[in-house]
Parts: C-alpha cells; structure tokens; sequence
C-alpha cells in the first residue's frame, strides 16, 4: 500500500509541476492518502471529460515528495479549481501542519503568477467530505485577500443523529408501501437515464445530464463500488431513480427523478426512506447537494423545503478568487 513518510518540511525546497500522464499513478497514489480527496479527484475520473478542458493540474514537491496536488484547469488565461468537478481545491498530504501549507500555497501562486496567469479561482471542498480538519487553506485565502466569489448552500442530514422526518415524507413513504413498490440496484443506468432522467431535465430545464449514458457507464466500469444506481419499479415498470456517489463519509446524491405519477405513487419518498434509514444509515453525512436555481444567490424554496423535510440542515461551499502577486503576503504571516 502506499504511504507517505512525515516528513519535517522547512519552507524552502518546494517545486511546482504541471501534471502529464507520466504522473497518472504518482497523482493517483497520493489521492488516495490524502486528507480531503475523494474519488472525484482521481485521475480516471477527472480524465472522462478531458476533451472538455484544458487541463493544468499542479504537483508541489518537497525534495522529491509529493505533498499536494491541485485539481485545475485553464480559461481565458485563469487558473480554475477543475471545472469538470463539484468541489475541488488544494489537497494535502494528511501529516501537514499549517505553516507547511501555508509554504505550498505561496510557492503555487509565485509558479502560477511567473507563468502570467494573474488570478485563480479556488473551489472549495464541503468540510464533510474531509476526514480530518482542513481549515488551513481557509485562512489563508483571507491572508491572501481573496475575494469571495461564490457561496453554495448545499443541504446535508448528519447521519449521526437521527434524521427526523416531517409528517409529508413518512405519508409519501406509506404510499410506496401501499402500491408495493420495489426498489432495486442495478448495474444498467440506460432506463434512468432514457425514460426518465433525460426527458424530466429537458421538459423542466432545456437541459440534459452533466454525464451522457455512456458517460456513467463507462464511470461505474472504473468506480464499480462508489457509483451506484437504485431504481423504483411499479409492476415491473420503472417509476423513479437515483444515481448515488457512495464515498467513505457522504453519500452524495447525484441525479433523482421520478415519474409524473410520483405524488400518486409515492416514488421518491418510498427511494429516499430506503436509503437514509436503511442502505447509508451508517454513513456520516447524507448529501443532497444545492438547491439553488439559475443564481447561487437564489433558493429554490419548493425545493429546498423537500430536502429539509428529510432532516437536512445546511452546509455551505466557498469559491474564492486570488490574485496571484499576492503570494507575497504569505511571508509575515509566521512571526
């Protein structure tokens, strides 16, 4: 198995890379020991979509030990937290202390600013999906001046008190149990996808999945234990779906929908009683992801109403923008 030693970093020795595919197993090896990753940031996961964007991950060395990496991407001359993932950011080797980090950031920011890229912006990760603290990079940024650009606020059940479910869902969960319905994992994601997914997003939103069909099946192949599909059926017929990203802490849900019978059916309600008190009960964290319409700074209440009405509370994730001159500052921070 692969560890990384603790090492006694001083803050001189650092050296930034661009990532190439020599790095593919060295990058990949390292996500798996870090403190905030999660399969998201491996690279067979990051690489589904790599047509779609001009990849400029970052390596930081110390001597010659990998002790961070930085998912990104560019556009029009910016560093971005890739763009191709919900949540992203530095991360760091478990072992690291504030002062190291605070030598990895400066040196990132003096690579990227003597490569002419002026500012990047940095998508944070939820704290819940951290299997330690990782709050260091959060000061930073404000030592930094970064600009708050951005806030999600994504909707949560802490596992580790029971979920209290309001009077409507336990109704909606009884009918699901009235109409028999009958829920089934599955390894074929194609009747969500065709009969339900696709043609629900087009009618509600003139959009269609981040991930085409082939897209998640060629995911599930690659993350055969993480990437999940749970179906409701009707006599055999399916009436309800939802892909569920099944990482060590979160249970995150990427994609739900159901039919235009749900509310008669009870579909949705009957999927998600099943999954909160039964298949992720001992889960840390049940994640049904934002709610926000077409502006992070506008709720869907309707929406929002039904997550909460699961026991959800709320959980927000921070996007920054730093300029990244301002790498200087880091240098009276320790005194």
């Amino acid at each position: 198995m692969f560890t990384l030693p603790f090492i006694n970093l001083s803050v001189k020795n650092y050296s930034v890379k661009k990532y190439t595919d020599s790095d593919f197993q060295l990058w990949n090896d390292f996500i798996n020991t870090a403190k905030n990753a999660t399969f998201l940031f491996h690279r067979n996961f990051m690489e589904y979509h790599k047509d779609r964007f001009d990849d400029c991950s970052l390596l930081i060395f110390h001597g010659e030990t990998l002790v961070a990496v930085l998912p990104a991407n560019l556009r029009d001359e910016k560093l971005y937290s890739h763009q191709g993932l919900t949540y992203g950011g530095f991360v760091f080797q478990e072992q690291l202390k504030i002062g190291q980090v605070l030598a990895i950031v400066r040196e990132t920011l003096k690579y990227l600013s003597k490569q002419k890229i002026k500012s990047c912006f940095i998508k944070l990760i939820p704290e819940i999906y951290c299997t330690t603290f990782s709050d260091e990079i959060e000061y930073i940024l404000f030592a930094l001046q970064g600009q708050l650009v951005r806030r999600d606020c994504l909707a949560v059940i802490d596992m580790k008190h029971k979920p209290v479910m309001s009077r409507v869902r336990i109704r909606g969960n009884v009918r699901g149990i009235k109409n028999k319905l009958e829920i089934k994992e599955t390894d074929d994601f194609g009747s969500f996808w065709n009969k339900i997914l696709i043609p629900n997003l087009y009618q509600k939103y003139q959009a269609t999945p981040v991930h085409t069909v082939e897209e998640i099946h060629h995911l599930k192949k690659l993350f055969p234990e993480i990437i999940r599909q749970f179906n409701v059926y009707e006599n055999e017929n399916i009436v309800a779906g939802v892909t569920v990203f099944d990482t060590p802490q979160v249970a995150h849900l990427q994609y739900v929908s159901g039919t235009e019978r749900d509310n008669e059916l009870g579909s949705i309600d009957f999927l998600y009683h099943h999954l909160i008190t039964k298949e992720f009960k001992d889960k840390k964290y049940f994640d049904f992801g934002p709610s926000h319409g077409y502006s992070n700074l506008k709720i869907n209440k309707s929406l929002l109403y039904f997550k909460e009405s699961f026991g959800a509370k709320s959980v927000v994730q921070d996007f920054y923008e730093v300029q990244t001159a301002n790498y200087k500052l880091l240098d009276s921070i320790l005194i």
